[in-house]
């Protein structure tokens, strides 16, 4: 399957593997399809191109089956029939990447090991995605099918990042797995994990702060209040939280090169790794773009709109709000010169967020999925949709972000993505807005509030909405429903 230099499956893998194929009715789909192109950054810096130079924009979504729990068993209850008739949906949709959440508790089952049933199960993802000519993106482990007894022990390896018993895990993590598919072209990037952030106040960090201390020739001091008020003391510790994020970031990246050199490595930010809208100052991740930019080969941003509570669709002004914090966020995000995804986004359709909630139509999404896009357009080069389907059990918004209903069902939103994207010229442009006040940003939450209001006025003044009543979901496209929110 991989080729020379990959390692043989274990008896248990093989057994797991055979099962796998029989579902599909056989395991030799990959060798009979061409391999994709390998996908690598453009010469400019500003997007993706092909080995023969052809532009890739990325478009997909993030890919879990409803059915399988909340959070998804995506692994534990792998369908591989399933699997192979909806990625054959997403290629006649226009898609082209299929993010995937890989688990500690299906790849990470013993220490110093993948785990043989795991791997199985991506190993024939890779084939059926490889078939439908669609690339997957991998998101390091996270805990969505359980963390392993061994990996409790060593602490809280999810948001302790500054523990070393705990990167080091990581960097294992990567060193076997990209090693295992080095080379393999339908991995178009890896992400490190998903929405990182580094805790205010652990153990580990609290040693490392008296490092940092020292090291800048400044008195040790206990941790600072995060309700504290602004001080030159909370910025130096908002540097520090940021040099801890800068250290988790290159730690793995350079294990995951050493792996596979050619691998496009990336992490999916927070929004809240961007201090541009009102929130406590501890809530800031501390994985500032451009601090963590010369890692990456691309930025990833995930963004919901939360700009002024939960949107609700309720009217032009709140839609606007939530769409002039997502491009100061992208803004900031595309500073640094890299390529921008906008790799987590969505927003509720065809149902409401719960029981008595204020209900929203397939149309409405469609409207708000699409201003997203082509607010970021300028700045971003790919959009990966939360979700393809809706999911009746989540306990979120993931009820209704889906391009398709639980039932199988193509929405608004659906039917448009893919010709949006494709119609979009290339491009790399700023904005010309207000900069973020970085610094004083962090330590300061009425700051964020200023600037909040600040970039709304420069977005309504330089980017007028389109009319409430534009059915135009596509541009120079025909729609069949208007789109006026509610």
């Amino acid at each position: 399957l991989l080729g020379p230099a990959a390692p043989a499956l274990p008896p248990r893998a093989a057994g797991v593997r055979a099962r796998l194929c029989a579902q599909t009715g056989g395991g030799g789909g990959a060798a009979a399809v061409a391999p994709l192109p390998r996908i690598r950054v453009d010469a400019a810096g500003s997007g993706f191109v092909d080995d023969a130079g052809r532009r890739f924009v990325p478009c997909g979504v993030s890919y879990y089956r409803p059915g399988t729990g909340w959070a998804p068993q995506l692994w534990k209850q792998f369908d591989a029939a399933a699997t192979r008739a909806d990625f054959q949906r997403m290629k006649r949709m226009g898609l082209n990447v299929v993010r995937v959440f890989v688990t500690f508790g299906s790849f990470c089952t013993q220490p110093g090991q993948l785990d043989p049933a795991g791997l199985a199960a991506f190993d024939r993802m890779l084939d059926l995605a490889e078939e439908a000519g669609l690339y997957l993106h991998p998101t390091g482990p996270d805990h969505w099918e359980g963390m392993p007894a061994w990996i409790n022990g060593l602490g809280d390896v999810r948001t302790d990042l500054a523990d070393e018993a705990g990167l080091k895990v990581l960097e294992d993590f990567w060193r076997m797995f990209a090693g295992r598919y080095r080379g393999r072209r339908t991995i178009w990037a890896y992400d490190l994990r998903n929405e990182p952030a580094v805790a205010w106040d652990t153990p580990a960090a609290r040693v490392q702060w008296e490092s940092w201390r020292t090291a800048h020739q400044q008195p040790v001091v206990p941790v600072p209040d995060q309700r504290a008020a602004p001080s030159a003391l909370l910025a130096d510790y908002q540097r520090f939280r940021e040099s801890l994020a800068e250290a988790w970031v290159a730690r793995q990246a350079r294990a995951l090169r050493a792996a596979d050199p050619e691998a496009l490595v990336t992490v999916g930010l927070l929004q809240w790794s961007v201090p541009a809208q009102a929130m406590p100052v501890h809530q800031y991740t501390g994985f500032r773009p451009e601090v963590i930019a010369r890692h990456l080969d691309f930025l990833e941003l995930h963004y919901y709109p939360l700009a002024q509570g939960v949107y609700r669709y309720e009217s032009q002004a709140a839609e606007d709000a939530n769409l002039a914090v997502l491009e100061s966020m992208a803004r900031e995000c595309a500073k640094p010169g890299k390529p921008l995804v906008i790799a987590e986004f969505g927003w509720y359709g065809g149902g409401s967020l719960q029981p008595g909630g204020r209900p929203a139509d397939e149309e409405q999404q469609a409207r708000w999925c699409r201003r997203l896009v082509e607010v970021t357009a300028p700045m971003a080069c790919g959009w990966i949709n939360w979700g393809l389907y809706d999911t009746p059990d989540a306990k979120d918004v993931s009820r209704h972000t889906g391009l398709i209903t639980g039932a199988g069902v193509d929405k608004a939103w659906g039917r448009i993505f893919a010709p949006l994207v494709r119609a979009l010229p290339p491009g790399h442009a700023l904005p010309a807005r207000p900069d973020l006040p970085w610094e004083r940003c962090t330590i300061d939450g009425e700051a964020m509030t200023r600037f909040q209001a600040e970039y709304l006025l420069a977005f309504q003044k330089r980017s007028p909405s389109p009319p409430a009543d534009d059915s135009n979901p596509v541009r120079g496209q025909p729609a069949n429903a208007a789109e006026k929110p509610q």
